[in-house]
């Protein structure tokens, strides 16, 4: 006995109902997301700043709207993660709005990585610990994105092609790269003073080699001795850390050199100064106060020497 076989047959409607709502959920959508949904990039390494640039921006805001729209992707713990636009959050909170326009992406890690990276990696006045993690984030991403190598192709080899990818995009040299890259070595404490450029760029790689420990006593000894290191230094305070014999009476006693620049600079301490002012005055006072007596003094040799 034959069984009987019920063939449903799909309606025209339905057909193009299916192809249409299939071609509206790949395309990009602008949507007006509540910034309670919106969450920041996991380890972003750009920092957001109620600075003067902040202010501009909640203003513009206020005045003109979000005129960009900010990229994010769904969360598996519901809401969104933003891949960019962490300013533009930032600046509608503080404009008081309660959503920002959004444009939401399906995207797997190392794509929303590369994208958050490429969002801000343009911006002016950047510090060097934001590039440097930057960079490194995204070159992370860009090599498990290349996948695994085939057995005849070294991994060295794919690091200089990614490397290389890399530059291109970015405009800088590989080598150049992997200087910025050095600097996430480098303990929290000193990366800031390079932020806050203390530590030049150059010297800061050269110390990014010393261990994380020998980088915390070399803070003590910048502390005992007042001063910061310069290139030469930070040069031999890392072979001495190769050779393994750094120490932090090695360290001091580097870190006490006269530099050449301190050849032409005369310091007095605050101590010496502070009893001929009274103690309420800063130190800026003080410094014009010294000024103006040194003018009048300079103007009093001169007329003696005119007579």
């Amino acid at each position: 006995m034959k069984e009987n076989r019920k063939m449903e047959l799909t309606s025209y409607d339905e057909i193009f109902s299916t192809e249409e709502s299939r071609q509206d959920a790949a395309r990009e959508k602008v949507m007006e997301i509540p910034l309670s949904e919106l969450y920041a990039f996991r380890d972003h390494p750009f920092k957001v700043q109620d600075d003067e640039r902040m202010l501009d921006t909640a203003q513009s805001i206020r005045e003109y709207g979000v005129l960009v729209p900010a990229i994010a992707r769904p969360r598996k713990d519901g809401g969104y993660e933003l891949i960019s636009g962490h300013r533009r959050k930032r600046g509608c909170e503080l404009a008081g709005l309660e959503t920002m326009p959004v444009i939401v992406r399906d995207m797997d890690d190392d794509a929303a990585t590369i994208v958050m990276v490429d969002s801000n990696i343009q911006r002016e006045s950047l510090l060097p610990s934001e590039r440097a993690f930057a960079y490194r984030m995204k070159l992370e991403a860009m090599k498990r994105k290349a996948g695994r190598l085939p057995k005849n192709v070294s991994q060295l080899g794919t690091q200089k092609r990614s490397d290389q990818l890399m530059a291109d995009q970015v405009g800088e040299s590989r080598n150049q790269i992997q200087r910025f890259i050095r600097l996430t070595q480098l303990i929290p404490p000193l990366l800031d003073m390079v932020d806050e450029k203390k530590i030049a760029f150059n010297p800061a790689v050269e110390l990014s080699y010393l261990k994380p420990q020998e980088q915390t006593e070399l803070l003590d000894a910048m502390e005992s001795e007042q001063a910061t290191p310069s290139l030469s230094q930070t040069q031999r305070l890392k072979k001495f850390s190769q050779e393994g014999r750094l120490s932090l009476d090695v360290m001091r006693a580097i870190m006490s050199e006269e530099k050449k620049h301190d050849l032409d600079r005369v310091t007095i301490g605050s101590d010496k100064l502070q009893k001929y002012f009274p103690k309420s005055w800063t130190p800026a006072q003080m410094e014009t106060q010294i000024i103006k007596l040194l003018e009048s003094w300079h103007r009093k040799r001169q007329q003696a020497h005119e007579r």
